[in-house]
C-alpha cells in the first residue's frame, strides 16, 4: 500500500477534525485499522481529543456498515453480484460473509467484526435476510467500541511510526479472532442446550 498516499488522503480528512474521521471510516477506502491508528497519533500529537476521536470512530465505523445494511436490504444479492467490485467487495468475500451469517445467526454481526475477509462483508447478508436495523445497529456499534479503542490506543503509543499499523496490527486482529471465534462457539453452545431444554 503506497503510504504517501494515505498519509494525503488522512492529512486532508483529519483538516476536517473529527468529522474527517468518520468520514475516512465510511468511505472505506482506507482500512479502518490504519484510519483508527492515525487517528490515534493525532491524539498523542494534541491534535485532537481522545473522546471526539474515538466517538468519530464509532460512529463513522457503524454508519458505514449500515450504508451497506442498506443496499443489502434494497439492493439484493443481483445488486452486489453486478456492483460489488466497486465497493470493494469481493464475491468470495459475500459468499463466505452469507455462510457465516446462515449458520451463525444475529450474533455473528458482533463477533464477525473481528474476523478477517468476512467482517467487512457481513452486513450485507443482514440486510437481504432484513435482519432488524435497530439489532443490527446494536451489534455493530457494540462492536465498533473495541475495534476503534484498540487500534487508537496503539496509534498512540507507535505516534510517528504509526504506519506500521499494517504490520503490527496482524498481532492483535489474531488474537481478537479467536476470541471472537470462541465467543461465538460458546453463545451457540448455550443456545443449543436452552432449545434442548425447552423441547
Amino acid at each position: 500500500m503506497n503510504h504517501d498516499w494515505i498519509v494525503t488522503i488522512l492529512a486532508q480528512l483529519t483538516d476536517w477534525g473529527y468529522v474527517g474521521i468518520a468520514l475516512a471510516l465510511m468511505i472505506e477506502v482506507i482500512p479502518s485499522e490504519v484510519v483508527l491508528c492515525y487517528a490515534g497519533f493525532m491524539v498523542s500529537s494534541g491534535k485532537l481529543h481522545f473522546v471526539g476521536a474515538f466517538m468519530s470512530g464509532v460512529i463513522g465505523g457503524t454508519l458505514a456498515q449500515i450504508f451497506l445494511y442498506w443496499l443489502g436490504y434494497y439492493g439484493g444479492r443481483p445488486f452486489f453480484d453486478k456492483y460489488g467490485k466497486y465497493l470493494f467487495i469481493k464475491k468470495s468475500h459475500l459468499e463466505g460473509a452469507e455462510k457465516w451469517f446462515e449458520r451463525h445467526g444475529t450474533m455473528v454481526i458482533f463477533t464477525a467484526r473481528f474476523i478477517p475477509i468476512v467482517r467487512h462483508a457481513i452486513s450485507i447478508p443482514a440486510g437481504i435476510s432484513r435482519m432488524p436495523l435497530s439489532i443490527f445497529i446494536l451489534y455493530t456499534f457494540a462492536a465498533m467500541l473495541p475495534w476503534t479503542l484498540l487500534f487508537m490506543v496503539v496509534g498512540m503509543e507507535l505516534g510517528i511510526h504509526w504506519k506500521h499499523i499494517e504490520v503490527i496490527g496482524g498481532r492483535y486482529i489474531k488474537p481478537l479472532s479467536i476470541i471472537a471465534i470462541l465467543g461465538m462457539g460458546i453463545y451457540l453452545f448455550y443456545s443449543f442446550q436452552s432449545t434442548k431444554k425447552d423441547t
